[in-house]
């Protein structure tokens, strides 16, 4: 009798992708609305009300998790690895708080992501941030932007090529290039969660509902570069520095776990004498 086939604790059928692409374009309406309504549309006009209505994305984030685990046939170990990950997860996010964003959650995301697989690293992701709200108080129409971009950040770690045969520092490179980036791009798409709903309180790089396209932009561009890229700077270099100096380890504790909990093996029988 021998184990056969790929260790992935979440596999992504079909309904699965369909829930992923459906909150994906959610997501994009929902952090990119400025940009992409237009100066005269009803949400715009109605800018101070859009994050309790993009809040509705939570139910969304449920019903995608749902989704996944229940056509995958999450098993117990899977559920258990998933607990403990998460739970790590959200412990150590609030060890960096106010911190000049060194948040070391990051690392244990993207190396989980990239040996989990995309459809752990999207439930993963979504639900460690969920978790870190519930223990931080950090409960708020905010709450679902930042699990859909913590499930994008693990998910795109799970996307890299190489998976099953790429290690070693080529890996560790490639997978901290990666976190680099996508710690810039989690502070960008959570900046414009909350940049449209400024007001007064800035009015030099504050969202303006009736200007021009090119206005806004080079308003948010004013913003993250003010507000946001030192955290942003210290987030991703944190996780490059936790990558190629804890990295190894941790992948390679992790693919241990997943192996001896054997996620999805499907077990065949040799003929007689072979």
């Amino acid at each position: 009798m021998s184990p056969a086939g790929k260790t992935r604790p979440v596999r992504l059928g079909p309904r699965s992708v369909a829930a992923l692409v459906l909150v994906g374009a959610v997501g994009v309406a929902g952090f990119g609305w400025p940009f992409l309504a237009p100066p005269a549309s009803a949400v715009s006009a109605h800018a101070q009300d859009a994050p309790w209505l993009f809040a509705g994305l939570l139910v969304l984030l449920v019903a995608v998790v749902a989704a996944t685990i229940s056509e995958s046939g999450l098993g117990p170990k899977a559920v258990a690895m998933l607990g403990v990950l998460a739970a790590a997860g959200a412990a150590l996010r609030p060890l960096g708080a106010g911190t000049a964003g060194l948040e070391p959650m990051f690392f244990l995301m993207v190396l989980s992501g990239r040996v989990l697989g995309p459809g752990f690293g999207f439930v993963l992701g979504s639900v460690t941030m969920f978790a870190s709200a519930l223990l931080t108080g950090g409960v708020g129409p905010w709450m679902p932007f930042q699990m859909l971009a913590m499930g994008w950040f693990t998910m795109g770690a799970g996307l890299l090529p190489g998976a099953e045969r790429l290690r070693g520092r080529a890996e560790l490179l490639m997978i901290s290039a990666y976190g680099f980036l996508a710690a810039f791009a989690y502070g960008t798409v959570m900046n414009l969660a909350g940049w449209p709903f400024m007001g007064e309180l800035a009015s030099n790089i504050a969202f303006v509902p009736d200007a021009p396209l090119a206005t806004n932009l080079a308003r948010f561009v004013t913003y993250c570069l003010a507000t946001s890229l030192g955290w942003d700077l210290g987030r991703a270099v944190l996780t490059v520095v936790l990558t190629l100096t804890l990295g190894a380890t941790v992948l390679k504790a992790l693919r241990r776990a997943t192996r001896r909990a054997a996620f999805e093996s499907q077990v065949t029988f040799d003929a007689p004498g072979a």
